[in-house]
């Protein structure tokens, strides 16, 4: 079985390499996103992996303890190099070749993320995983997300939750919740669903690149939806409601 895209970027929050309400890193929960991971390249498919550090420390929760903006941001963007060491690790226990770049200088560590570099391990069928978000305080890791898929003329960015899509109302809280199976940009924002920040929701939409949101709970799920199955949201323009 073949796939429609040839090349993804998939945002993982920290929270996936830990267990549900844990900290830290969970070799069962880092072990299963990347045999997940590992499925989609079967495909053929070349796998760019932006992650994120909720597992260990945010940099808007440093800020509320008294650290400076700015610089629980950086601490935040320091420990998306501590998951993606652990991702790196695994990936190559299991004879998947992957390469880190990290958008702030650690030579000893990473390569500095290249865009032109980043594509050239991409067509090699390295999955690439880019850390330390855009390098700048101020950005989420959705934003790196969606600014690093364009960056690598990604066909989709793939995101990784643990509800399946995007639904009218809170899933958790409302049982009459519907979810979109597909959905155009535009009804998102008029509709206030919530998506990702802003920001890189704005830049997805700027450059027309679709979003797929699933739940990554399913070992089979990313495997499915980069087939081109329908699994949780996809997000588009106005004619993803068609």
């Amino acid at each position: 079985m073949g796939a429609p895209y040839k090349r993804i970027l998939l945002k993982i929050s920290g929270e996936t390499l830990c267990s549900p309400g844990g900290y830290g890193i969970d070799t069962k929960e880092l072990e299963l996103i990347c045999t997940q991971v590992i499925k989609a390249v079967e495909l053929g498919v070349e796998v760019a992996l932006v992650i994120g550090a909720g597992n260990m420390l945010r940099g808007a929760q440093f800020s509320k303890q008294g650290f400076g903006r700015a610089q629980s941001d950086y601490m935040g963007m320091m420990a998306t190099l501590v998951n993606g060491l652990a991702l790196q690790d695994k990936l190559e226990q299991m004879d998947c070749e992957t390469r880190l770049m990290s958008a702030i200088p650690v030579s000893a560590v990473a390569e500095t993320f290249i865009r032109r570099k980043a594509i050239r391990h991409l067509e090699k069928k390295r999955v690439v995983i880019l850390a330390a978000g855009t390098g700048n305080p101020g950005f989420t890791t959705d934003t790196a997300a969606a600014i690093r898929a364009f960056a690598i003329e990604a066909d989709v960015l793939f995101k990784a939750t643990t509800v399946n899509g995007i639904y009218d109302k809170d899933p958790n809280i409302h049982s009459d919740a519907a979810k979109f199976d597909k959905i155009a940009y535009m009804d998102v924002i008029r509709k206030q669903l919530k998506v990702m920040d802003m920001a890189a929701f704005s830049v997805c939409m700027e450059h027309n690149m679709p979003i797929v949101i699933f739940n990554y709970r399913d070992p089979e799920n990313l495997k499915r939806a980069v087939a081109g199955e329908s699994v949780g949201t996809f997000v588009g323009g106005e004619d993803a409601n068609n």
